[in-house]
């Protein structure tokens, strides 16, 4: 029987050689060194650098078995992919550029291990999150490893904007129009689908599933469309639509003292995906944002739509900070997204 300390040892090799793994996929991928990173992983802290007149722009997530992702129905390169994109669709929301990530990961030791012919858990993992790195010019710059007896992974994102540029939630005014990017509801369809049969949807009962599924395993970050709102100044206040429209827009209402109104009609809904869907869903990162009455918006970036949805009004006594327009009808727009130790959390 192996006594503690050996025990110990044989632990501290194994999280070596992970180490010593990403490490050398991160240098060949061409990331070490890249953009503001002068010195990534090897040393006790990396060194970045930022150009003259940069803010810098710092966000981080969590990502928990259970409560993000199951093991048994999410494959590993998407659980990668979208812990990363989580944090990237921060830096979209404020108009930054990536500068660098660090992701600490924990792990059950069965995660670490190949099995039947498959690569381990963690390397599919990589292979996620370094290829939608790789794709948006993000050096992943360190980081920690550690057993645990739950998946969990804390991404922190380090972003550049320029000074006074960076998008807020609070520059709404009254008058400006509000639009989302791209189209909503996709990542709550793709879950539902999962969830009707229990993470194995049958491709002859889906032909279109990849589609489908697309917006929830492999979300993306609208990044180009954030550094050009920002850069153009083209929006006044923006955030990116995690925990849902009916769960975000109010925040963004609350930061800028005002209330709003969304026209049903108008809203984007992914193919298959229903209002309700698209309105309280959560998880599809894309931008919602604002812009003075007068702005010359294009009709879409980088390929991407820009759609309006409502506008911005004063706070009325009495009445909902959002308020929902359908066939002519206004009503209260509930909050019914994602909301962590609340009851729909």
């Amino acid at each position: 029987m192996a006594t503690r300390k050996q025990k110990t040892i044989a632990q501290h090799a194994g999280e070596l050689e992970l180490i010593a793994g990403i490490r050398k996929r991160v240098a060949r991928l061409g990331q070490a060194g890249r953009g503001g990173v002068r010195l990534g992983i090897g040393d006790d802290c990396a060194l970045l650098r930022i150009k003259a007149g940069e803010e810098l722009a710092v966000t981080t997530d969590l990502t928990l078995d259970g409560r993000h992702f199951r093991l048994d129905w999410h494959p590993a390169e998407a659980v990668g992919h979208r812990t990363l994109a989580r944090g990237l669709s921060d830096l979209a929301a404020m108009g930054a550029r990536p500068v660098a990530a660090f992701l600490s990961l924990g792990l059950p030791a069965e995660l670490t291990r190949a099995r039947r012919g498959q690569k381990p858990w963690v390397a599919r993992f990589y292979d996620g999150l370094l290829a939608l790195a790789e794709a948006h010019q993000t050096p992943l710059a360190g980081g920690d490893l550690a057993q645990s007896p739950l998946a969990v992974a804390d991404i922190v994102l380090v972003g550049a904007v320029r000074a006074e540029l960076a998008l807020k939630r609070s520059g709404a005014r009254v008058g400006d129009a509000i639009y989302v990017t791209g189209r909503l509801g996709g990542a709550a369809l793709g879950l539902e689908l999962l969830a009707q049969n229990n993470g194995k949807p049958r491709r002859a009962a889906h032909p279109e599933l990849e589609t489908a599924l697309g917006p929830h395993l492999y979300p993306q970050p609208r990044l180009e469309q954030g550094q050009t709102l920002s850069r153009r100044k083209l929006a006044t206040a923006a955030m990116d639509l995690s925990d849902g429209l009916s769960m975000d827009l109010p925040r963004l209402c609350a930061e800028s003292g005002v209330a709003a109104e969304v026209e049903a009609e108008l809203i984007p809904c992914f193919p298959g995906a229903t209002l309700g869907q698209a309105l309280h869903g959560g998880e599809d990162y894309e931008l919602l944002f604002t812009a003075r009455p007068g702005t010359r918006l294009p009709k879409a970036i980088g390929g991407v739509p820009l759609t309006r949805i409502g506008q911005v009004v004063a706070r009325r006594k009495g009445r909902s900070v959002v308020s929902l327009i359908r066939e002519g009808h206004r009503t209260a727009l509930a909050a019914g997204g994602w909301e962590h130790f609340g009851a729909r959390g």
